[in-house]
């Protein structure tokens, strides 16, 4: 068990780091937003590719539970964006082409766009409305693609491929959950009461 302990020292002081390194503005900004949309009735349309997209499914589940009008792209249910709703796009390279293909097709029906990124200056932290820099990778990758470095098996020894970028976004998302819970005067029986009640 040596790498797990390991790898779990790593990951927990890498989330450590990146606790002091978030800047307050951008993340009001993005909570500001919800916050915003959940007020309105508009909708969040969550993305993201790989094991980012289960991370954004995770969010968006949350989000559910508080009350938010919410989906996942790719799903069938997923219903049209337009004016006024709000896409929220993880991609720690910010350039995985999905990604910002479908970034750029929100911005044409004049949705706003949020990016969960460790690269501001990537295509999607470029056209997104609001960029949260989430570090991921302690060293830059090659300039290719999610899928391109699965491929290729680029990866660092403890935490391979995105692990650090994913795993952040993850708590960090868990944290943006229970500051809305907060704004919003939400508990936790009602996020409960809102929970799969059918399940298998």
């Amino acid at each position: 068990m040596e790498y797990v302990v390991a790898t779990m020292r790593e990951i927990v002081e890498f989330m450590r780091k990146v606790i002091e390194f978030l800047k307050p503005e951008e993340v009001d900004c993005f909570i500001d937003a919800l916050i915003d949309v959940y007020k309105r009735g508009a909708k969040v349309l969550v993305m993201g590719a790989g094991r980012s997209g289960l991370v954004g499914k995770a969010f968006a589940m949350r989000l559910m539970h508080l009350g938010f009008n919410v989906y996942v792209l790719g799903e069938t249910i997923t219903p049209s964006i337009g004016e006024g709703d709000l896409v929220v796009a993880i991609s720690g390279s910010g350039r995985t082409h999905l990604i910002v293909t479908a970034a750029e097709a929100a911005k044409k029906v004049k949705a706003k766009v949020a990016a969960i990124t460790s690269y501001p200056d990537s295509p999607l932290g470029k056209l997104a409305d609001i960029v949260v820099e989430i570090p991921g990778r302690t060293k830059v990758t090659p300039d290719i693609d999610y899928f391109a470095r699965q491929i290729l098996g680029i990866h660092e020894p403890l935490a391979p491929l995105g692990t650090l970028f994913e795993d952040t976004a993850l708590v960090f998302l868990d944290g943006v959950v229970v500051e809305l819970m907060h704004r919003l005067g939400k508990k936790e029986a009602d996020l409960k009461a809102r929970h799969a009640n059918i399940e298998f």
